[in-house]
């Protein structure tokens, strides 16, 4: 146990003139040859002004000259001239100043010595600050001392000062405030904050708090830092009898890195009204609580006092500014992020890192923050860690490993690929572009893994559908002692919903309920899309209804959860009461509201809410807007009225909307727009099957096999291939997936006999197979055969045999259902007296007593 034993008295304690302050004197004043030159003082003071200057090689010109002349510089000389290298941060010269002191064989004193402390500490040389530390002996003074802590402090090597300051104390030396400052830097940090308390009592009691603002302001970093007490640290702030700028800039720029972002700006408005002037460190850290805030107004105000005050132009304002406009421009657009951008003279690696991550925040403009990259790395800036974590996110969303590899590769060259924020974006890029085997090699090769790099793969695994080494990630977290967080829980209902795991899906729920994290409104968000995404949307309704904070995604989460399940109404309803609470709706809300509309056939109803995006909440229609009108229109059978609205867009359409239009034309049997339909869509994505096959079963659905063939053909030389239907079901926590004619399950005897029994009893009842959604140029026969061999009736059969009646069975398909399935399941929930729930890729199908709730209108 450390104990520390400092002096306590009523004032700031001068130390003893013995063990202080006592340089040696000689060899201060020149050499009589020296004097004896006339040259000497005016070379001395010609180096003199060319340090004043910043002229530093010109000065060491002078040096040599002065030598040559016969006029050798004194250890005042030496001792300026490294106060200046080590002032304008040229440490390499100020090595060269040394190695030239040894060569003139003056004997140092203890001031140019503690200057050379002071010249190997800053640039980390801490080896040789030591080396000449020891060989001061008996010349160390108090300024030796803390030269020495603080040369520990500052490198990272906290005990080493701890243990100088002890030994200092030992040898009767006395703390002044520039010691005590280094000492409580030292401190600042969860280890050794102990430590800093008492150093706080200490400074307390000697004065030395009162007497220098330096030490409170290291006070309040060390409460900041070491545990994030801002409480503390604002004790600290209140008790200090002299505050200037500085200590204000302090505690605003902590209250705002460390989530208080309204007490930042509450400090910020006092430091105002106290008459203090803001700098441009104070005008940053606001403009990041702004931000943080989502205060626009605000912080334009703010922009427009620093261009008033001139600080525009400064590279750390400018950061700050492109950032907020980036984060909180409402239609996610970056152009006044840009223009702030390209208004600033001068560019640094975080300027361009600014307008990267502002571009890739964007969410549309990630090839824009690739080109950026490119350009910053062409006019000869280097990137740093966070450049190349931005960049490769944009590559991430862009689903591109290629470019994402070589931005990686170059990493790699500037010896920060195993950094961490990089290796987590590297993990997370690879993972967006589904190669989760590239992702796992990526974070198993991480040399020190933390809760980011754990929720990437994590994140990863839950959105490429593999919930096994999601769950299984999740016990290896939990394993680790790192502690899970809410993205962690996030991501992990996620995976659950992905697959329509509910029974895994609960078992989190229960999970997180003991981890406390039952009240946080990320984690109920995703609850809410959780259950409704595993087919129980009254649960999901339940979450949101005992939520006591609700925000636009929460909303957003329910209406989208409503209008999926076919609960048009609902939806509605509940986008009148988010409307009503002050709520302001985003784009997504819209798209869900359109949804809603959509599967149920409400014209009149998403006409009115099209029209009011704009005209009443100023949300300029997107490209997915227009393709749920035209989803609506088509749907509908409105096909002509749909292909004149695509002809009204302001912008050109999509294959999204284009695709669209062809399922309708699908539906509807209008062959020829069809044709014109799929046309537009290989014009747009040529590479694109699933243009193809809408087109072969239109052909096909008219029974024109000839032209059926030629689709198949112009597929199989491009080598274009559908994807393949399946269908899964969960029981007790294990998913069960079926494809077409599925016989692998160890229960496929059992599976088919139950399906052969359940095609008797709803044949007795009524249905009819509907041979005509075969296309294929079969007999009837095989077709009714085809049919019956489909994967939503093999889960359903094995969902039968496999549960308790009591239980509804849930189905999930990743394409959409076909008609006869569906009619089939409709019969089959009347047969068996069970609730049959589907989820196939376009929405939910609540199936009960031969009806379902979309009302067949899907």
């Amino acid at each position: 146990m450390i104990t520390l034993s400092l002096p306590s008295p009523a004032q700031p304690l001068l130390p003893p003139s013995s063990k202080t302050l006592n340089p040696s004197r000689q060899n201060i004043i020149p050499s009589s040859d020296s004097r004896k030159n006339p040259n000497f003082e005016p070379l001395k003071n010609s180096l003199i002004r060319q340090l004043d200057v910043g002229h530093l090689r010109h000065a060491i010109s002078t040096l040599d000259l002065m030598t040559q002349q016969k006029a050798p510089p004194d250890l005042t000389t030496y001792s300026i001239l490294l106060k200046s290298c080590i002032r304008f941060r040229n440490f390499q010269l100020g090595k060269l100043v040394h190695r030239k002191l040894i060569q003139s064989g003056l004997q140092l004193d203890s001031v140019v010595l503690n200057t050379l402390i002071s010249l190997y500490s800053k640039c980390g040389d801490t080896e040789t600050a030591r080396s000449i530390f020891e060989g001061m002996g008996s010349r160390r003074d108090l300024v030796s001392w803390s030269a020495m802590v603080s040369c520990y402090a500052n490198n990272n090597m906290e005990w080493q000062a701890i243990c100088t300051f002890l030994d200092m104390l030992e040898l009767g030396f006395y703390p002044n405030e520039y010691c005590f400052t280094t000492m409580i830097r030292a401190c600042s940090n969860a280890k050794y904050s102990w430590i800093g308390e008492i150093i706080y009592g200490s400074v307390l009691k000697t004065g030395y708090f009162e007497a220098d603002v330096c030490v409170g302001c290291e006070l309040i970093d060390m409460f900041a830092k070491s545990s994030g007490d801002l409480g503390a640290a604002y004790k600290v702030f209140e008790k200090m009898p002299e505050r200037n700028f500085v200590t204000w800039t302090l505690m605003i720029t902590r209250f705002a890195q460390l989530g208080c972002a309204r007490d930042a700006i509450d400090m910020f408005l006092d430091m105002e009204l106290s008459g203090y002037a803001p700098d441009r460190f104070t005008y940053s850290s606001v403009l990041s609580a702004c931000t943080e805030l989502g205060l626009l107004a605000l912080g334009k105000q703010l922009h427009s006092r620093v261009i008033r005050f001139g600080l525009a132009l400064d590279v750390c304002v400018g950061c700050s500014l492109v950032n907020m406009y980036a984060k909180c421009t409402e239609d996610g657009l970056v152009n006044d992020s840009r223009k702030t951008f390209d208004q600033m003279p001068a560019h640094n690696v975080m300027s361009w890192t600014a307008i990267i991550t502002a571009y890739m925040q964007s969410g549309e403009c990630d090839k824009e923050a690739i080109e950026l990259f490119c350009r910053m790395i062409s006019g000869l800036i280097q990137p740093n860690q966070f450049s190349f974590s931005s960049v490769l996110k944009a590559c991430g969303n862009l689903s591109d490993s290629y470019i994402g590899e070589q931005v990686y590769g170059y990493a790699v060259k500037l010896g920060l690929a195993l950094v961490n924020c990089v290796g987590n974006s590297l993990i997370s890029m690879y993972a967006k572009s589904g190669r989760m085997e590239d992702a796992r090699k990526a974070f198993d090769i991480l040399f020190e893994k933390n809760l980011v790099s754990y929720n990437a793969i994590v994140d990863g695994y839950a959105k490429n559908m593999k919930s096994e080494e999601t769950f299984l990630l999740f016990n290896e977290i939990t394993d680790t002692g790192i502690g899970i967080n809410a993205f962690t829980f996030a991501s992990l209902l996620s995976g659950a919903a992905s697959i329509g795991a509910m029974g895994k899906g609960e078992q989190i729920h229960g999970r997180l309920l003991k981890e406390g994290f039952e009240s946080n409104q990320c984690i109920c968000n995703a609850l809410i899309s959780m259950y409704s995404r595993c087919g129980n949307i009254e649960s999901a309704f339940q979450v949101f209804d005992l939520m006591e904070d609700r925000n636009v995604i929460s909303w957003t989460s329910m209406i989208t959860g409503f209008a999926k399940h076919g609960f048009a109404a609902r939806a509605l309803e509940m986008f009148r009461k988010m409307l009503e609470t002050g709520t302001k709706p985003n784009e997504i809300t819209f798209v869900a509201v359109l949804s809603a509309c959509s599967h149920v056939g409400m014209i009149s109803e998403g006409r009115k809410h099209f029209n009011s995006m704009y005209e009443v909440h100023g949300i300029v229609p997107r490209m997915e807007h227009y393709a749920c009108m035209v989803d609506l229109l088509g749907r509908s059978g409105l096909l002509v009225e749909a292909m004149e609205f695509i002809n009204s867009m302001p912008f050109m359409a999509d294959a999204l909307v284009w695709r669209t239009l062809l399922g309708a034309c699908r539906v509807h049997g209008n062959t020829e727009l069809g044709k014109h339909t799929a046309e537009m869509i290989l014009e747009q994505e040529p590479d694109d099957p699933a243009a193809y096959i809408l087109l072969s079963n239109l052909h096909a659905s008219a029974g024109q096999w000839r032209d059926v063939a030629k689709i198949r053909k112009s597929m199989k030389e491009q080598n274009l291939i559908k994807e393949a239907g399946y269908s899964w079901i969960e029981v007790e926590n294990t998913v069960h997936r079926f494809h077409v004619g599925d016989t692998s399950h160890p229960q496929a005897w059992e599976i088919y006999r139950e399906l052969d029994q359940l095609a008797a009893k709803i044949k007795e009842m009524g249905y009819i197979p509907d041979t005509d959604l075969v296309l294929h140029d079969v007999e009837e026969e095989q077709k009714e055969q085809f049919l019956f061999q489909h994967s939503e009736k093999i889960a359903a059969a094995y969902g039968i045999i496999s549960t308790t009646p009591s239980k509804p069975i849930r189905i999930f398909k990743n394409l959409r259902v076909c008609g006869d399935c569906h009619t089939a399941l409709k019969y089959i929930s009347m047969a068996t007296e069970r609730e049959i729930v589907v989820r196939d890729s376009n929405r939910f199908h609540h199936m009960k007593n031969g009806v379902c709730s979309c009302n067949d209108y899907w």
